[in-house]
């Protein structure tokens, strides 16, 4: 059985995500609020041989995050009263190399849940869209550690430069 298993996984191109290796073995963060600068420390030093340092003099890249939060108005009933809002979250970021190389332009990950609404649990509803946000944020530093395994080098040639991605805009050829 356990042998048909692996069989079966091995045959459908599944693979264990194994460690990382970026090119920068020294990376500081910059701007990040502490959950997130948390969670990209302990996946940057728990999946590389990279590690995290304080002051980006020391650094081989320095990344620069952002963030931002909203809530808006989705739907209302026909006494015009919210029924659902959506909860917006989105993480900026860019990489740039001691030399002052720009490695990853300047990005947007943004991302956004529905969440219904009563007034009669107004409390309970101020702790799910926490939860939403803490949700959102854990989603949008995995896509942004995905997007730095794409950086290759800390010095690369004209036309070697990662583009950046932002919702709606285009998004760049996958890497060969």
């Amino acid at each position: 059985m356990l042998a048909c298993a692996t069989l079966a996984l091995s045959a459908c191109g599944f693979q264990l995500r194994g460690q990382e290796d970026f090119p920068f073995k020294r990376l500081a963060v910059v701007g990040a609020p502490p959950r997130v600068a948390a969670r990209i420390t302990r996946l940057v030093e728990g999946g590389s041989d990279t590690v995290i340092v304080q002051s980006p003099t020391d650094a081989d890249a320095v990344l620069h995050v952002g963030e931002s939060r909203g809530l808006s108005t989705l739907t209302l009933n026909s006494l015009g009263v919210v029924q659902e809002y959506q909860v917006n979250y989105s993480l900026s970021f860019s990489l740039v190399g001691a030399d002052g190389h720009v490695l990853l332009q300047p990005s947007l990950i943004a991302l956004n849940r529905a969440m219904t609404y009563s007034d009669q649990y107004s409390q309970a509803k101020v702790a799910e869209a926490d939860l939403l946000w803490a949700d959102m944020q854990d989603d949008a530093v995995d896509q942004l550690l995905r997007r730095l395994s794409v950086v290759h080098t800390l010095t690369p040639a004209p036309g070697q430069e990662v583009p950046g991605v932002a919702p709606g805009g285009p998004l760049p050829p996958p890497p060969l």
